[in-house]
């Protein structure tokens, strides 16, 4: 599962370039053309990281990022502002408002990739070894285990796990699932996230363990030890 981005950006031919380049360089990438499209897809898609132009046609892109720091949801997304406004005073306001970065216009590729590299570390995304309770994850060698015994799972139920284990306690809806694992341009009914959870129960609860994936009723599904 690589890390996702969503791109709030009106001009389409920047939104474009950023997306070819950040696509390039491995990431998953989506696209709103305003603030009301850019805070709705914040909240379905819970991307790992949110690029926000500061001039948006609906609203300015402070009130936007204002906004995702109030939404329970979405209040710890990395939120990197992009714009053409580069005195001392706009980024402090900027930062102020709630944004971990500011990249001022025009910026180079390189920098930004590296920029948002450097917040999704920050954030804790991007990491080799994930751990949560008695389960550790590294994501370079595909190898996880319980209380130091392997288990072997499978692509789906790897990326399941990964995202639960960044995002420990966080309930997910079958949907976000979907979206975060499977992708926004695959077609998947929404009960093969059930399947797929059954599997990856099956899978970690070894040895007469406790089941630490909780079901929540008409919301969806978290990794967590209290139930």
């Amino acid at each position: 599962m690589t890390a996702s981005i969503l791109i709030v950006e009106d001009e389409l031919a920047q939104a474009q370039i950023l997306q070819y380049n950040l696509e390039a360089a491995n990431f998953a990438v989506s696209h709103a053309i305003n603030g009301e499209e850019g805070l709705a897809k914040a909240q379905a898609l819970l991307p790992d990281l949110i690029l926000l132009d500061w001039m948006l046609p609906d609203m300015p892109g402070t009130d936007v990022c204002a906004k995702i720091r109030t939404m329970p949801v979405t209040k710890d997304i990395p939120v990197i502002m992009l714009t053409a406004r580069g005195s001392e005073d706009d980024k402090v306001r900027g930062l102020n408002i709630g944004a971990d970065d500011y990249v001022v216009k025009p910026y180079s590729i390189r920098t930004l990739i590296a920029r948002i590299k450097a917040n999704l570390r920050k954030a804790g995304l991007g990491q080799t070894d994930l751990e949560f309770g008695d389960i550790t994850m590294n994501t370079l060698t595909y190898r996880v285990q319980r209380d130091g015994v392997s288990i072997k799972l499978g692509p789906t139920e790897f990326r399941l796990l990964k995202t639960f284990l960044a995002h420990p306690k966080k309930v997910w809806s079958r949907m976000q699932l979907l979206d975060h694992v499977w992708g926004t341009d695959v077609y998947v009914d929404d009960r093969t996230v059930d399947v797929h959870i059954g599997r990856l129960r099956r899978a970690i609860n070894i040895n007469n363990k406790p089941d630490i994936i909780r079901t929540v009723r008409g919301a969806g599904y978290a990794l967590d030890t209290e139930k």
